[in-house]
C-alpha cells in the first residue's frame, strides 16, 4: 500500500498529478486490491483542474470547507463545487445543518429517509446513498430500506405528497394536507409537516443541482469507484523498473484542445441585455400586454422539451425506496384545459406570507430559506465571461421566472418577452431538463449553452434553478397548508 501511495504523489515534467495503479500480476502477488476512482474529479461535467483545489482555495472559502467536515463528517462533491461562491455555500451550509442536525420536530432517522424518498424521485443515487449511511448511523431501522412498505405507515403516507411537489407541485391541494394531518394513529402535526415539505422541496432541488453539475460520487462511496484496471490513461509503478514505453508515452502526452469558439456568443447577449434597458426606460408594457406575453411564454415552454438523455445515467435501483415510478412530470395545463389557474405571485408571494408560514411552525428555517433565496438571487460578480462591469440583474430574473413560468407562476410585474431575447433554446432546453426531468441532463447539454462562460458562472445558473425550483414547490404546498388553516 506505500508503494501505491507513493506512485500516486508522483508528478510528470507539466506539473500535473498523474495516477498510477499496481496492474493485476502485482496485485495477484502482492494479495492487494487497490480501488480506482470511477469519475476524473468532483464532477463528469468540468474538468478536474479547473475546479477549487484543496489547499490552494481563498482563506474564506478554507474555512467553509473546514466547517462542512466538522459538521458532517466529510466533504462532498457538492459542497466542493458551491465553493465557488461561498456566500451562497456559507447559507446553504447553515440551512441544511438546521435542518437536519437541529432539534425539530422530526426525529433525526425520520429526516434522513424523507432525503432518501424525495432523492429517489428523480432516481438521484448519489444523494440517496449518502442518507441511507447517514440514517444508518443516526440509528434508523436497515429494514426500512428494503422498500417503502417496510417503513411506518406515516412514513409511507407521505408518497402522493412527495411525487406531486417532486414532479407537478401545482396539483397539490388542501385535501392532501388534511389527509396527512387526520390520520388516526399515523398522523402529522402542522410543525411536522412544514418540516416534511421543507425537506421535500430541499433535496428535490438538490437532486436537480446535482444532476445539472455532473456531480460524481466520493471515491468511497457506491458507485464511486471500481477494483478494475483502465485500458488507457494510467500506469502500474512496475512499469518505471521494466522500462516499459508506457510511461513515457504517458508521461509526454497532450491532452486535448478545445476548437476555438465562436466570440460572439457573449457580445450578442450584453447587446439585447442594452436593448431591452432601453425598450424598458422608452415605454412600459399594459397589464393586458404583459399577461398575453406570460401565456406566450408558457406556451412556447411547452414545446420545449427536456432533452433524452444520450449518455448513462444512475443505473443503480432507487426505484424501491418510492412508489409509482410511472408518475413523472407533466407540463403545467394550458389555459382552459384543466381547473389549474395561473398561480398570481402577488396573491401569495415568499416573502409575505410563506417566510411567516414557516417561520412560524418551524423557527427560524423561515428565516434561513429566506436568506438562501436572497443571496442566490443577488449573487454578481458583475462579469459575464471576459467582460467586467456588467449588471447581470436582467439575465438572473429572466432565468428565476422562467422556471417560475414553468409552474405556472406569474409576476404581474415582469415582461415575460424577456426571456426569447435573452434565453436561447439550447439554454432552455438544459434549464427545464435540469428542473422537470435531471436525470436526463447529459454533458453535451451542459457544454452547448454559454460555451464562452467559466464554469463558476454555470454553477452559478444551477444554483439560480435550485433555489427557484425549492421555492416554486413551497410556493403550492404552503399555499395549500395556508388553505386548509382558513
Amino acid at each position: 500500500m506505500r508503494l501505491a501511495s507513493v506512485a500516486n504523489t508522483t508528478k510528470p515534467r507539466d506539473g500535473s498529478v498523474r495516477e498510477y495503479l499496481l496492474c493485476s500480476n502485482c496485485q495477484k502477488e502482492m494479495g492487494v486490491r487497490i480501488p480506482r476512482p470511477l469519475g476524473q474529479g468532483p464532477s463528469e461535467f468540468i474538468p478536474e483542474k479547473e475546479i477549487i483545489q484543496l489547499g490552494r482555495e481563498d482563506a474564506e472559502t478554507r474555512l467553509l470547507f473546514i466547517e462542512a467536515f466538522a459538521t458532517l463528517g466529510r466533504l462532498d462533491n457538492i459542497t466542493l463545487l458551491m465553493g465557488f461562491h461561498p456566500r451562497y455555500l456559507d447559507s446553504f451550509l447553515k440551512t441544511q445543518h438546521y435542518l437536519m442536525q437541529v432539534d425539530g420536530p422530526l426525529p433525526y432517522h425520520y429526516r434522513h429517509y424523507i432525503a432518501i424518498m424525495a432523492a429517489a424521485r428523480h432516481q438521484c443515487s448519489y444523494l440517496v446513498n449518502i442518507h441511507v449511511n447517514d440514517f444508518l448511523q443516526v440509528g434508523g431501522d436497515p429494514k426500512w430500506l428494503a422498500g417503502l412498505d417496510s417503513a411506518p405507515l406515516k412514513l409511507q403516507a407521505l408518497s402522493e405528497v412527495n411525487k406531486i411537489l417532486a414532479h407537478r407541485p401545482w396539483l397539490i391541494t388542501k385535501d392532501h394536507i388534511e389527509k396527512l394531518l387526520k390520520a388516526e394513529e399515523h398522523g402529522w402535526s402542522l410543525a411536522e409537516l412544514v418540516h416534511v415539505v421543507v425537506l421535500l422541496t430541499h433535496y428535490h432541488s438538490l437532486a436537480s443541482f446535482t444532476y445539472g453539475c455532473g456531480i460524481n460520487p466520493e471515491i468511497h462511496c457506491d458507485g464511486g469507484h471500481t477494483f478494475q484496471l483502465p485500458s488507457v490513461g494510467s500506469c502500474c509503478v512496475c512499469d518505471f523498473t521494466n522500462g516499459n514505453d508506457v510511461v513515457e508515452d504517458l508521461l509526454n502526452g497532450q491532452e486535448g484542445t478545445k476548437g476555438t469558439e465562436t466570440v460572439c456568443e457573449v457580445e450578442v447577449l450584453m447587446k439585447k441585455m442594452k436593448q431591452l434597458q432601453e425598450c424598458r426606460d422608452e415605454e412600459e408594457a399594459s397589464q393586458e400586454e404583459m399577461a398575453t406575453r406570460f401565456e406566450r411564454e408558457k406556451i412556447e415552454s411547452l414545446y420545449v422539451a427536456p432533452a433524452e438523455g444520450e449518455e448513462a445515467v444512475d443505473t443503480r435501483d432507487v426505484s424501491r425506496r418510492f412508489e409509482d415510478p410511472t408518475y413523472g412530470y407533466k407540463e403545467f395545463p394550458r389555459q382552459g384545459e384543466q381547473n389549474v389557474p395561473t398561480f398570481r405571485a402577488q396573491d401569495y408571494t415568499w416573502e409575505d406570507h410563506g417566510y411567516s408560514l414557516v417561520n412560524r411552525l418551524y423557527p427560524d428555517v423561515g428565516q434561513l430559506l429566506d436568506e438562501k433565496f436572497q443571496i442566490v438571487y443577488n449573487l454578481t460578480y458583475n462579469t459575464m465571461a471576459m467582460h467586467k462591469d456588467v449588471d447581470t440583474s436582467m439575465l438572473r430574473r429572466a432565468i428565476w421566472n422562467y422556471i417560475h413560468c414553468m409552474f405556472g407562476i406569474r409576476y404581474d410585474d415582469y415582461d415575460y418577452g424577456e426571456i426569447n431575447q435573452l434565453l436561447d433554446r439550447n439554454f432552455k432546453v438544459y434549464i427545464k431538463t435540469v428542473v422537470c426531468c435531471p436525470a436526463k441532463t447529459t454533458k453535451r447539454m451542459y457544454d452547448s449553452f454559454w460555451r464562452q462562460f467559466k464554469h463558476s458562472e454555470k454553477i452559478h445558473v444551477n444554483l439560480l434553478l435550485m433555489e427557484a425550483r425549492m421555492q416554486a414547490e413551497l410556493l403550492y404546498a404552503l399555499t395549500a397548508i395556508t388553505r386548509y388553516l382558513t
